[in-house]
């Protein structure tokens, strides 16, 4: 196969926690040609949707912590998106205009029988936050709202509370309000904009203490291990981008009831890849865009999540490739 991936630049890449270099890595491993570009190379013209690629041929490995020698690129071309065998977006977020004309575009190319993954519209359709309130058996007490007044109701019931943008990555704009509301009013002028900017209220899991885990969800399927990135010091925060230390560890009983709830539902709306988040008994992220925390996994595990991953790759072009003859 011939497979893109539309990610950050390649430069950016910390090859030993990367999880887009472990998929590059498994499908270079089984023979496959491994091309890259970014969205900004992507672009509608003459009625196709192209984009400036490159292809890269892998000579580092996770061990090499050096930017700039892990791989080698050829000159850029310009092809069209039906060209490759599999293109996976693997951009990161923050998931703005730009993102969102990115899935556009992708949604075109797909249309003309490029095969896509995870699909545009499922990206879109997909808030990495508001998709929890599908699944609200699983959600702890949220509020999703712009009103300041439903939001300081929200705290004065449950006393306890975390406030966060819809948009955020990485812990990005969390703010803990404990029982004595310091600090409430500013915090909900700062996130919402003075009203102009809906956020997201949640009841305060303590379980928190014990990570924020990571589960993942491929081609339908949990991963039996979940990542716990759990705080460190005063923290709130598990993500590892705000300092938090991941654990890998089996999926508890709760982790596996919620994982086996979701995957085949968003499995069948063509998401290959989902990062689900969790924190004890409670669903609180559904991400789409650009799950991580392969090789964690991989490292403390041995479980080869990223082979499990080109695994379903596989089945999936096998899939589109047949549904088109």
């Amino acid at each position: 196969m011939n497979i893109l991936f539309i990610a950050d630049p390649l430069d950016h890449f910390k090859i030993y926690k990367d999880s887009t270099y472990a998929m590059m890595a498994e499908a270079a491993r089984r023979g496959y040609r491994i091309h890259a570009c970014e969205p900004s190379d992507l672009a509608y013209s003459r009625g196709i949707v192209e984009a400036r690629t490159q292809a890269i041929e892998l000579i580092g490995d996770h061990r090499n912590h050096e930017p700039h020698v892990w791989y080698r690129a050829e000159p850029a071309v310009v092809e069209p998106l039906t060209r490759f065998d599999a293109v996976l977006m693997r951009k990161d977020p923050p998931f703005d205009m730009e993102y969102v004309t990115s899935t556009w575009l992708l949604e075109l190319a797909e249309r003309a029988g490029a095969r896509i993954f995870n699909r545009p519209q499922a990206i879109r359709d997909h808030s990495e936050k508001l998709a929890i309130g599908e699944f609200a058996q699983f959600v702890a007490p949220t509020l999703v709202t712009r009103d300041a007044d439903r939001i300081r109701a929200f705290h004065a019931e449950h006393r306890d509370v975390i406030l966060k943008p819809l948009d955020g990555m990485g812990g990005m704009g969390i703010f803990r309000v404990k029982d004595d509301a310091l600090n409430l009013g500013s915090i909900i002028e700062t996130l919402s904009d003075n009203g102009a900017r809906t956020i997201m209220a949640q009841r305060f899991i303590p379980e928190i203490k014990a990570g924020d885990k990571r589960i993942l969800l491929i081609g339908g399927k949990p991963v039996p291990f979940a990542l716990a990135r759990i705080p460190q010091g005063t923290e709130v925060r598990g993500n590892l981008a705000a300092g938090g230390i991941g654990v890998a560890q089996p999926l508890s009983a709760r982790d596996l009831e919620i994982a086996e709830t979701l995957a085949p539902v968003l499995a069948a709306r063509g998401l290959l890849l989902v990062g689900l988040d969790s924190i004890g008994d409670w669903l609180t992220e559904v991400n789409v865009t650009s799950p991580t925390c392969f090789r964690e996994i991989m490292d403390q595990t041995g479980f080869d999540v990223a082979g499990m991953l080109i695994d379903a790759l596989e089945a999936a072009v096998g899939r589109s490739v047949r549904e088109t003859v």
